[in-house]
């Protein structure tokens, strides 16, 4: 809380604020009484003293243990009634990311976006958009016997994506989709015609569902990021590889939100071009 309180204001809002506590943990005065480690009477005034005096720091923050809220909220202090180890555990959380196709984890985050915009920056081909062939290319060594299931698994994700309401923007760093075009770097093993079979597939879903699904390609060289994924104002998940970090913070979300709209801006072409660019490379990568 931003506003300044005086101490009667404070005092009455920490009995609000500690009875609305006692009530909805359904503890009574003498139960918090022995977890605070003080005498119930003391209890009983802290809830209906109309005095302008709070409470010594120790019973405070005693109370607020027992009660399992912060004792910044119980004095004004926050509007969050959680503790800071909460808040941070809500904020920020770390999950496992296999190497797989979309797994179940960030599937169910897209789920719970629906009809937000997401924005995303892939750590390569976005998985929705390729081929079966790239995908049995680039998966079965790592899924084995699984890779069927997981490339239909994929085509289902996509299926989805086109009825889920969300708007889809993408952005790629330039050197990424002409690595692809031209077989080079992480690609250099994939045959001309797959490639060029997957241009093709990204040049037709381009066209067909823009603006539902849009991408646009940055200069890495004046702009980087990082893999990431943000999914509407809910949440923000950063991919390091072996592992999401997901913030749900309104600032951290806000600021990865600021970062990718700065990619859009700065992008060198614009998601209206990527069709006829793409069309370019494949044309020079014959």
């Amino acid at each position: 809380m931003s506003e300044k309180l005086d101490k009667r204001t404070r005092a009455a809002l920490f009995r609000e604020r500690l009875s609305q506590a006692v009530v909805e943990t359904g503890t009574t005065q003498s139960a918090l009484a022995r977890a605070a480690g003080v005498d119930r009477s003391t209890v009983s005034q802290l809830m209906t003293n109309a005095g302008a005096r709070l409470p010594n720091a120790h019973v405070v923050g005693a109370c607020a243990q027992a009660l399992g809220v912060s004792a910044d909220w119980l004095l004004g202090l926050s509007d969050r009634p959680e503790s800071a180890a909460d808040l941070l555990a809500n904020a920020l959380t770390v999950a496992k990311a296999p190497r797989a196709l979309i797994d179940e984890k960030i599937y169910g985050w897209h789920r719970e976006a629906r009809g937000y915009k997401i924005r995303h920056v892939p750590a390569g081909l976005p998985d929705m958009l390729k081929t079966r062939e790239i995908l049995e290319w680039e998966y079965a060594p790592h899924l084995g016997r699984t890779a069927e299931q997981a490339i239909n698994a994929s085509a289902d994700r996509l299926e989805w994506m086109r009825q889920s309401g969300s708007d889809y923007e993408m952005a790629l760093p330039i050197y990424e989709i002409e690595s692809f075009a031209f077989g080079t770097g992480y690609y250099r093993d994939l045959p001309l015609e797959m490639r060029q079979a997957q241009m093709a597939q990204l040049i037709d879903l381009f066209e067909r569902l823009y603006p539902r699904l849009r991408l646009v390609i940055f200069d890495a060289r004046r702009l980087y990021s990082a893999p990431l994924t943000i999914f509407g104002p809910l949440m923000a998940v950063l991919y390091i590889g072996s592992q999401y970090i997901a913030f749900r913070d309104t600032e951290r979300v806000g600021a990865f939100t600021e970062h990718f709209d700065n990619l859009v801006r700065e992008a060198s072409v614009s998601a209206r071009d990527v069709p006829d660019h793409l069309r370019a490379l494949a044309r020079a990568a014959q």
